[in-house]
């Protein structure tokens, strides 16, 4: 997988809009848990790139500094070796001299390669710097969505559950037989009047046939009266 690949894919899949996604499923839990899966197998794939990608970067930065630290090292050893031909020259000694001055002649030519090859990967190392960084910035925008991902799917399995307790809650009461206070119970009153009335009617019957009687016993009282007079009239005469 090339580093433009590798960032294509990953700067995709850090802008997805996921409410876009879900305005477009017909099922959005599920698209959203297929979602995860994706991302997260997405971002496992993208990591193990982006670790090579850096890892390689390294490799080059640190080949730079061998490179730098080789000229380094040669510019030191052609100046060692001037100084001695220089020493050797003012000793008398030509021939020596010139031994020396050839190989600090040499030691210069390699620091120039070390330094020409240090120069050469700058840019390299410069623009895979940038790449890297693009693509740590991509992979924590991913985890974000996929922290984002979790989260809504978290929150519509709730709604579910909760929508489908109302549904069932709903369900149940249309199964309750709710007393109709304008039916069930001013039936109960109009059968509670009646008992109320019978009883009236009874104590009516009662009261009636008690007042005959007293009207009896008075009438035989009146009669009794009737007979002791007549005879206490009797006896008078």
């Amino acid at each position: 997988m090339t580093k433009q690949t590798i960032l294509g894919r990953v700067t995709q899949l850090a802008k997805a809009n996921i409410n876009a996604l879900l305005d477009q499923a017909e099922d959005p839990q599920k698209m959203l848990d297929q979602l995860i899966r994706d991302y997260t197998a997405n971002i496992s794939e993208a990591e193990q790139a982006v670790a090579a990608t850096i890892g390689n970067l390294r490799l080059m930065e640190q080949d730079h500094r061998e490179d730098v630290d080789a000229a380094k090292e040669w510019g030191d050893k052609a100046l060692a070796a001037s100084r001695k031909a220089d020493e050797l020259r003012a000793a008398g000694s030509a021939a020596e001299a010139d031994k020396f001055d050839n190989l600090a002649k040499v030691a210069l030519g390699r620091q120039l390669q070390s330094e020409k090859e240090a120069k050469t990967a700058e840019p390299t190392i410069a623009s895979q710097t940038v790449v890297v960084d693009k693509l740590k910035s991509g992979l924590d925008q991913m985890k974000s969505k996929l922290a984002e991902l979790k989260s809504k799917r978290d929150e519509l399995v709730a709604r579910a559950k909760t929508a489908q307790a109302q549904n069932q809650m709903m369900d149940s009461v249309k199964n309750i037989n709710v007393l109709d206070p304008t039916s069930e119970l001013s039936r109960f009153e109009d059968k509670v009047r009646r008992e109320e009335a019978k009883a009236m009617g009874k104590q009516e019957l009662a009261a009636s046939s008690l007042d005959a009687l007293f009207e009896q016993l008075d009438s035989l009282g009146d009669s009794a009266e009737v007979e002791a007079r007549l005879a206490a009239l009797k006896t008078a005469s």
